[in-house]
């Protein structure tokens, strides 16, 4: 095989192919189709953008018959303040009750009565503040009012008085004499020693300060004990009356109240 042979002859190229036929007016058909359908796309949009604008525009005014936008008003109204609440307040306030005052009654005359019966009685006439005490001024308590009768009363009988006032009365047990008014316990004034003699060895002690050292003895050689001190009587004291009191001792000799002292 020789390679001293010339190459083969190419085809020769006459030009690219003829393509469709073209119209008149210059454009073929595609590119016509290349124009119109981005323009229809764009008309559509902006109709779409007009539109909204205008149903927007038609929202915020009102149309008059001749097709004129018209202002829009806006009316604000002013609620009026409701005082009904404040007035049904006030009513109820006005209307709200005062206390009542107190009562008043006359004052019953309990002199000579028992301490029972002068306490119900008092009752009824609406007092109710009632208390009572030793018109002997021993200091006894009134433990049976049964046993004891009305020497005395704080306020005076017939006196007109509010119904809260109260009433206290002073009395004896049944078998004794009321006095002419009422005795008084003693009191350690001034910082002397009292004058104990006759008293109530029970109201002594109570004159005293509560720390003092008190020594209670029977005068009469029976060497009794002494258990309900407002049942006796002073006889003798140590120190003697008008002594100072400096927290000494005190010492006391006594009998019972019907017995004398030796």
């Amino acid at each position: 095989m020789s390679y001293n042979q010339p190459p083969p002859a190419q085809p020769q190229f006459d030009g690219p192919p003829p393509g469709p036929p073209v119209q008149p007016g210059g454009k073929p058909k595609w590119a016509r189709k290349r124009i119109a359908i981005p323009a229809a796309l764009f008309v559509f949009f902006v109709g779409v953008g007009v539109g909204s604008a205008g149903n927007a525009e038609g929202d915020a005014t009102s149309v008059s018959d001749k097709g004129e936008p018209q202002p829009t008003v806006t009316v604000t109204e002013t609620a009026a303040a409701d005082t009904s609440q404040s007035e049904a307040a006030k009513t109820t306030s006005d209307d709200k009750p005062t206390a009542d005052a107190p009562k008043k009654a006359t004052v019953p005359d309990f002199v000579g009565m028992g301490l029972q019966s002068a306490q119900d009685k008092a009752q009824e006439a609406g007092f109710h503040g009632l208390t009572s005490h030793d018109a002997l001024g021993r200091e006894r308590m009134q433990a049976f009012d049964r046993n004891w009768k009305v020497c005395s009363q704080n306020m005076e009988a017939g006196a007109f008085k509010p119904t809260d006032t109260d009433l206290d009365f002073g009395a004896v047990k049944l078998g004794e004499d009321c006095p002419a008014k009422d005795e008084k316990p003693p009191t350690a004034e001034g910082g002397k020693m009292p004058n104990f003699a006759g008293e109530s060895v029970k109201a002594a002690r109570s004159a005293l300060d509560s720390g003092v050292s008190l020594t209670v003895e029977d005068a009469l050689p029976d060497d009794r004990w002494v258990l309900i001190e407002s049942n006796w009587k002073v006889c003798t004291q140590e120190p003697a009356a008008g002594t100072s009191l400096g927290g000494q001792p005190v010492t006391l000799k006594a009998v019972k109240f019907e017995e004398s002292c030796p």
